[in-house]
């Protein structure tokens, strides 16, 4: 067996592993740690919860301890989100206790006088999103000049999340000799150009999402329901009460339909809570903490806001809206069914939606179960079985003499199992909320090029699938199946924006503010001005209505500004 030692770190390393519970390396630290200690470049391609942070963390940390030089930063470490910030910060301070060594997290949204403090105390590593390091880099609190090794943690999400010109700013800030390592979910050519900028000569190490054997039961399951958009509130809290998931995590393309979902759950019993873009951050960290405790059963989030969360104990993520990009779906559904874990991925689409599926299953090489929508006999089967569990343990328990008068007299009346039939009856239509004794309509979707293994079956023909939906209720029909929600080509339009250089904006902002309120891919948005007290983006005219009410409705940099359609007048 593998174990750190043999790996080649230092003992105080290995200790702090041993000390955490690590028995043995995963396969991407078996592969990049032995690679980064040889002072080679890394190129990784591995899904989220592999063990990433490890893999860069201990070589980085296993170099700064052994050059002896403290006080100065001199690894650092790029990320997409404050939250993986946080995240990956935390890990490498753990994996350095007793060395003497000071990481400090840097990422928007916290106070900048607190950051600045603290890269001034020393920062042996740094950990940040790309704008915030840039903004240190650019006031002179940040110096990069003695970096000796540096990562590009969920590279892909970052370029997704449009810090492009960010990162090549901060690579381009570094010394040309330095170390570096790039780690990513997908291998995009976007990817590869970075690596063939910034890496040299870099060992490539990918690991293979692992393939379930004969008779094995996949470490993530993966399901879909095909259901009409007017009925996936009542679809969702059915298919939860099945599933009983320990903590989900529910993916929304909005913050309005996230609100939205969190009062409907709510209202039913779950413990919900929203994330998304449009909260301060005091109130995300107070529903992550709420999370972690195990204090809240669901958090209903946008792509934007959950991007590098990690929740240990998490059982199910819920795909409520397909996503339209096929690495968005990898990315999600990666949070559950860690390392020696079991997970499920659902997804409720509609009958539109079947194509997106058939693409995704394409990409990820395995195939998604269609299932049914459970059905009231499916439901009330589960409650009765939930009610027979929690009234044994209320017999075994006892304290029920209060209410044994009551079962006694009718005893004298009836039989004591009709007795006992009715308050069991009385006590599940109390549990029944509101439609939940009504079936909700079945769609079917039948693919014809939709083989039994994704990796083998031929290319459908036109690169399409072929589909039929169908929804019935009371006799219903074949309904053809419309088209996709977004055009990602064709007229374009321009959208004046007030708000530019001056109110700090870049880019990166509002790129991030039209995927995250909207859910279309940063693929379709055009150019991108940036004056100094406005903006110009190029959206696709199908979709310039959509996106001017989901900014007019967001902050942009704190602040709520104008959003029009641009008729080449600047304003004054």
């Amino acid at each position: 067996m593998t174990t750190f030692a043999s790996l080649g770190l230092l003992d105080s390393l290995v200790t702090a592993t041993t000390a955490l519970g690590y028995e043995e390396p995963t396969p991407v630290q078996r592969e990049a740690i032995p690679v980064l200690l040889e002072g080679r470049d890394v190129l990784g391609q591995a899904a989220t919860g592999t063990g990433k942070t490890a893999a860069f963390a201990l070589p980085m940390l296993h170099r700064i301890l052994e050059s002896k030089v403290k006080g100065r930063t001199s690894g650092l470490v790029l990320v997409p989100t404050r939250e993986l910030a946080m995240q990956v910060s935390e890990a490498i301070h753990k994996y350095a206790k007793g060395g003497g060594l000071s990481v400090v997290p840097v990422y928007g949204g916290a106070p900048m006088d607190v950051q600045i403090r603290a890269l001034r105390r020393g920062a042996d590593i740094v950990v940040g999103t790309p704008g915030r390091v840039l903004d240190h880099i650019n006031r002179g609190t940040l110096k990069l000049d003695q970096i000796r090794m540096m990562t590009l943690d969920e590279a892909d999400e970052m370029l997704d999340m449009g810090f492009a010109d960010d990162m090549e700013a901060i690579l381009k800030a570094t010394p040309s000799d330095k170390q570096t390592a790039l780690f990513s979910a997908t291998m995009a050519p976007r990817i590869a150009a970075i690596a063939s900028r910034h890496l040299k000569n870099p060992a490539r190490v990918t690991i293979a999402r692992e393939k379930a054997t004969a008779g094995q039961i996949p470490r993530v399951r993966q399901v879909a329901y095909i259901v009409p958009r007017a009925h996936k509130p009542q679809t969702l809290g059915r298919v939860l009460d099945i599933e009983s998931p320990s903590a989900a995590l529910v993916f929304c393309r909005t913050r309005l339909e996230v609100d939205e979902l969190v009062e409907t759950l709510s209202a039913h019993g779950y413990r919900a809570e929203p994330l998304h873009g449009g909260m301060a951050q005091n109130q995300r960290d107070r529903v992550m903490s709420l999370f972690r405790a195990k204090k809240v059963d669901l958090v209903v989030a946008t792509d934007v806001a959950a991007r590098g969360l990690d929740i240990d104990h998490l059982s199910h993520v819920v795909n409520y809206d397909v996503p339209s990009a096929p690495e968005a779906y990898v990315h999600r559904i990666g949070r559950t069914g860690r390392i020696g874990r079991t997970g499920v991925a659902i997804t409720l689409a509609e009958p539109r939606e079947h194509r997106l599926l058939g693409n995704i299953e394409r990409f990820t090489k395995q195939k998604i179960e269609l299932a049914s929508v459970p059905t009231v006999a499916d439901l009330r089967s589960r409650r009765l079985d939930v009610m027979r569990a929690s009234l044994r343990e209320r017999l075994l328990a006892g304290n029920i003499d209060d209410v044994r008068v009551i079962v006694e007299s009718l005893a004298e009346e009836f039989d004591i199992v009709r007795v006992a039939s009715a308050a069991v009856k009385l006590a599940l239509e109390a549990s029944l909320g509101e439609g939940e004794d009504k079936e909700i309509p079945t769609v079917s979707v039948s693919f014809k090029d939709r083989g039994p293994a994704a990796s083998d079956r031929p290319k459908p023909k036109g690169g399409k699938f072929k589909a039929r939906a169908r929804e019935t209720e009371g006799g219903g029909g074949d309904k053809p199946a419309p088209k996709r929600a977004y055009v990602p080509a064709g007229p374009t339009t321009r959208l004046y924006v007030a708000a530019g250089r001056i109110a700090g904006v870049r880019p990166a902002d509002l790129v991030g503010a039209i995927t995250g309120e909207t859910g279309v891919q940063n693929k379709v948005i055009g150019s991108i001005q940036i004056a100094d007290r406005f903006s110009i983006v190029e959206v696709p005219e199908a979709l310039a209505n959509k996106i001017i009410d989901a900014l007019r409705a967001t902050k942009i940099r704190g602040k709520k500004v104008l959003v029009n359609r641009d008729r080449g007048q600047k304003p004054s």
